[in-house]
C-alpha cells in the first residue's frame, strides 16, 4: 500500500534537523524525498556514532529519502538540480535569508521553471529584523522565546535549557504540517505559495496556550511565572522516582486516598482548584513529603487504582522494554544490508487506508545520484563525465568505514 503522500515529490536542500525531519515526515508518507546535498556531505553526516560510514545523527534525520550529492557552484551541477526542479512539488530551505538566491534557486528562479511548485522557506528568526542574517542554533531559540526563562532553577532563578532540541524538532512539525496544508491548497485552488516559517515564530506560538496565555488580556496580564510553578510534578519514593499530578477534584481525592491522607481532600487550602493553584508550592510539598514514604511500583499501582494521572520516571533505555511502547509498537528494528539491524520509532501518526512507514534507512552520500539523472533523462556517459569532473560525488560505505 502507498502512503498519503505517494506521488509527490520534494527537494530537499535543508540541513541539520528543522528542515531534514520535516521531509523526513513526508517521505515516511510516501513522497520522493531527494536531499540535496554539497560534495562534501551535510554537517550530521559528521554527527554521533558512526556505523560504517553511517552516524545515528543522520540516519535519524534523513531516512526514507534519496540522495544527490552535487556541486551547486559548478555550472553543470546547478544546470542538472534546474531541471529536477521541473519536476519537483516542493522545494524546502533552509539557508540564511539571501543565501539561495545567490546560489540561483532563489523562488523567482525556481518558479520561472516550475511554477506550480511549493516553496518552503526555513529560517531561525524571519526574513527581516536585526537577528535576521544571523547564525542560529537550538538553544539561542530558546533564549529568545522564553523556553529557557520557563525552565529556571526554582531556588536560583537562573534560566535553564531543556536538554533536547525543542526548537528544532517542533519547527520541523509544523513545517510538515505547512507543506501538506499548502499542497491541500493548491489540489483545490490550482495555486501554488511561498510558506515561510521561522524556530522563533514557531516557539512562541507553541509555548503560547499555558506557558504565556497570561499575556492574553492587554492591560490585564498576569506573570506567566505563576503558571509553571506546579508543573515540575517530578517526585522522589524510596527506590526511585515518578510523576503524578491530580488537577480535577476526583483526581485529588484519590491522590489523597493513595497516601492515606484523606484528611488534605477537605482541607481549606486545597479544596478547590483554585484553591490547589494558588497553594501550588504547599500541595507540591506535601505531596513530595508522603510519596517519599513508598516504593515506586506500589505506589503506582495504587495511583493508577484511582484513576491519578502517574507513571514512573524511565530512563531511556528503560523505555526500550516499557510495557506501553511495546503495545504500541512504537519502536521498529530494520535489517539493512550494510548497516545491520537498525532501531527507528515508526512514524506517529497511523493512517487507516494509506500507511506510513520506514521505507529505507537514510542514504549514503550520493547514493542515488545515477537513478535520479537517470530519470532526468542523463546518459551513462554524462553522468559518468559529472562524476569524473567532480560535480556529483558519491561515498562508498565501505569507503567511509575504512576512512572512518
Amino acid at each position: 500500500m502507498t502512503g498519503p503522500l505517494d506521488g509527490i515529490r520534494v527537494l530537499d536542500l535543508t540541513a541539520m534537523v528543522s528542515g531534514p525531519v520535516a521531509t523526513m515526515m513526508l517521505a515516511d508518507q510516501g513522497a520522493d524525498v531527494i536531499k540535496i546535498e554539497p560534495p562534501g556531505g551535510e554537517l550530521m553526516r559528521n554527527v554521533g556514532i558512526n556505523n560504517r560510514g553511517m552516524t545515528s545523527s543522520f540516519l535519524s534525520c534523513n531516512r526514507s529519502k534519496r540522495s544527490l550529492a552535487i556541486d551547486l557552484k559548478a555550472p553543470a551541477g546547478l544546470a542538472a538540480v534546474r531541471k529536477l526542479v521541473g519536476t519537483a512539488d516542493v522545494l524546502v530551505q533552509n539557508f540564511r535569508p539571501g543565501a539561495i538566491e545567490r546560489m540561483g534557486l532563489g523562488e523567482e528562479a525556481v518558479r520561472a521553471i516550475q511554477p506550480s511548485i511549493v516553496y518552503v522557506s526555513i529560517s531561525g528568526f524571519g526574513e527581516s529584523g536585526p537577528y535576521a542574517g544571523q547564525r542560529v542554533y537550538d538553544p539561542v531559540i530558546q533564549a529568545l522565546c522564553g523556553l529557557a526563562e520557563i525552565q529556571s532553577d526554582r531556588k536560583t532563578g537562573t534560566p535553564r535549557m531543556v536538554r533536547t532540541i525543542v526548537p528544532d524538532k517542533t519547527t520541523a512539525v509544523t513545517a510538515a504540517q505547512a507543506i501538506t496544508a499548502a499542497l491541500l491548497s493548491r489540489e483545490r485552488t490550482g495555486r501554488a505559495q511561498h510558506v515561510r516559517l521561522s524556530m522563533l515564530d514557531t516557539m512562541v506560538a507553541y509555548l503560547w496556550p499555558e506557558s504565556m496565555s497570561a499575556l492574553n488580556f492587554v492591560g490585564r496580564e498576569g506573570d506567566p511565572a505563576r503558571g509553571q510553578m506546579g508543573l515540575d510534578l517530578i517526585y522522589r519514593t524510596q527506590d526511585g522516582y515518578i510523576t503524578a499530578g491530580a488537577v480535577t477534584d476526583a483526581e485529588w481525592a484519590g491522590m489523597c486516598d493513595a497516601l492515606d491522607r484523606p484528611d488534605l481532600v477537605e482541607d481549606a487550602r486545597f479544596r478547590t482548584p483554585g484553591d490547589r493553584f494558588r497553594n501550588a508550592a504547599e500541595r507540591r510539598e506535601i505531596t513530595a513529603g508522603e510519596i517519599a514514604k513508598h516504593a515506586s511500583a506500589d505506589l503506582i499501582t495504587r495511583l493508577q487504582a484511582r484513576q491519578v494521572p502517574c507513571a514512573p520516571i524511565l530512563s531511556r533505555m528503560d523505555v526500550l522494554e516499557n510495557d506501553q511502547v511495546a503495545e504500541n509498537r512504537i519502536i521498529e528494528v530494520h535489517q539493512d544490508p550494510i548497516l545491520g539491524p537498525v532501531r527507528q520509532p515508526r512514524p506517529a501518526a497511523r493512517f487507516a487506508e494509506t500507511p506510513a512507514r520506514i521505507r529505507r534507512m537514510a542514504p549514503f552520500l550520493g547514493a542515488d545520484n545515477g537513478d535520479i539523472l537517470g530519470e532526468l533523462g542523463y546518459g551513462e556517459e554524462e553522468i559518468r563525465k559529472l562524476t569524473d569532473d567532480g560535480v556529483l560525488v558519491s561515498s562508498p560505505p565501505e569507503l567511509e568505514a575504512a576512512a572512518s
